[in-house]
This record gives structure tokens, C-alpha cells and sequence, in this order.
């Protein structure tokens, strides 16, 4: 897709009630593509989608998906087959955090962790790529965290899921890559969000703006096809000095 316009092109984006995902939403939006906004919670997913189909009539859908359960992830994209014939762009976004010492973590923290940010990642992209190959072509872009490269003391689970969506993405990049899919991976710093239950704070606008990965996703989309920027590495310009 890259090169040609975002306008008309069909976009799922999942965790899309907040944070990134919404932001990626809107900016999607504001440039023309139609949207199906999804996340676990239904009444938040219903509030999202209602709100943005004021301002955008007829280019948004909302659909409610746990993206760690496969049955869910294809009602999502049938979901965006039978609103909008189909999907070009997806970004997997939807994602967790889990701050503790490993020796601390239960099974089921883990686990809900690495479903959630990798096999996820995995299900979803795994829907999409015959849907896009039978469309001509289209974008996969992950969210993955400079933690995805930098370890850290009780992130022993996050840093496992986004090392593996590192790895997933330069794999898959090679795998469809003549099918005309395109994959690239962005790796934000610090985002001053409300992940992991945390409330955006004022007192720290050093960090990215969930609006600053949201243009990542549209250069990326709009990138000439002759390159790919498979990996982009994003980071806050002025953090606190140490």
C-alpha cells in the first residue's frame, strides 16, 4: 500500500479505546481510512465507536475482542469484512503491562501478558494476511516498546513479549513481503498514557504523546514503496536529565 493514499482503505486497530490505539484511530480517520476500533471491554468499544461515527459517518466500526482468544479475532475480522468488504491496515496494538520480580509472578500473570502481547500479535496477523493477499497487498504494523530491546528489572514478562513481537516482525516481514504486505515494528519510549492503569500526568508532557506514535503509523503508511522502514525506534527528545 505504501505510497498510495490512506483514503478508503480499511483499518483494524486493536486496544483502540484509549491511549495509542486511539490515537492511531483518530489520525487513521482524520486521513480518510475507515476504522474498526476494537478492545476487551464492550462498553468502552461501544462508547469509542459511537463517538467517532459522529464525526466520521459511515467509516467506523467497533467490535469487542480479547485478542488472546482466536474465535474472537475472526468475529473481529469478519467484523471489518461485513462493515467495509475487507481490511488493509492493521495495527496491533492492544497490549499489557505487568510490573514484578519473576519469582513473584503467578502463571496466570505471565501468561496473560505474553497471550496478550504476543500471541495476539500472532492471531491477528495471522487473520489478515490471506484477507490482505486477496486484496493486493497491505500493512501489518506492530507496537512493540524500546523495552523490546532493553531489559529491565520486574519486566522480566513485558520484556519477553516485546522481545518476541521484535523477532515475530522481522520473520513475518520476510515471509510475505513478495505478497505485497508490508510489516514494520515501532518501538516508543516512555508514553505518557494511562497503561497498566496509570493516568496520563501533566507533570510529565517530556514523555511521547500517544499522538506522536500515531504519525509514525501514518509516515509508515505513506512511505514510497521502493523502501521499508521495517523498525523505527521512537523516543522523547528532551527526557529529564540524569
Amino acid at each position: 500500500m505504501s505510497g498510495e493514499a490512506i483514503r478508503d482503505r480499511v483499518a483494524i486497530v486493536t486496544g483502540s479505546t484509549k491511549g495509542i490505539g486511539l490515537a492511531a484511530a483518530e489520525a487513521l480517520l482524520a486521513s480518510g481510512a475507515k476504522v474498526v476500533v476494537s478492545a476487551r471491554n464492550e462498553t468502552e468499544v461501544a462508547a469509542v465507536g459511537k463517538r467517532l461515527l459522529e464525526t466520521h459517518p459511515k467509516r467506523v466500526a467497533a467490535q469487542a475482542c480479547d485478542v488472546r482468544l482466536e474465535a474472537q479475532v475472526e468475529a473481529l475480522f469478519r467484523a471489518a469484512e461485513s462493515a467495509f468488504g475487507g481490511v488493509d491496515i492493521l495495527v496491533n496494538n492492544a497490549g499489557v503491562g505487568l510490573f514484578k520480580n519473576l519469582e513473584e509472578m503467578t502463571l496466570e500473570e505471565w501468561n496473560r501478558v505474553i497471550e496478550t502481547n504476543m500471541t495476539g500479535v500472532f492471531l491477528c496477523s495471522r487473520a489478515a494476511i490471506p484477507r490482505m493477499r486477496r486484496r493486493g497487498g497491505g500493512y501489518i504494523i506492530n507496537i512493540s516498546s524500546l523495552a523490546g530491546k532493553n531489559a529491565f528489572p520486574t519486566a522480566s514478562a513485558y520484556n519477553a513479549s516485546k522481545f518476541g513481537v521484535n523477532g515475530m516482525s522481522e520473520a513475518l516481514m520476510q515471509e510475505v513481503r513478495y505478497d505485497g504486505i508490508r510489516v514494520s515494528y515501532i518501538m516508543p519510549g516512555s508514553v505518557n498514557t494511562n497503561f497498566s492503569g496509570r493516568s496520563p500526568d501533566p507533570a510529565q508532557e517530556w514523555k511521547l504523546a500517544p499522538s506522536d506514535v500515531a504519525q509514525v503509523i501514518l509516515d509508515l503508511l505513506r512511505h514510497p514503496s521502493r523502501s521499508l522502514p521495517s523498525r523505527v525506534e521512537l523516543r522523547p527528545s528532551q527526557p529529564p536529565r540524569k
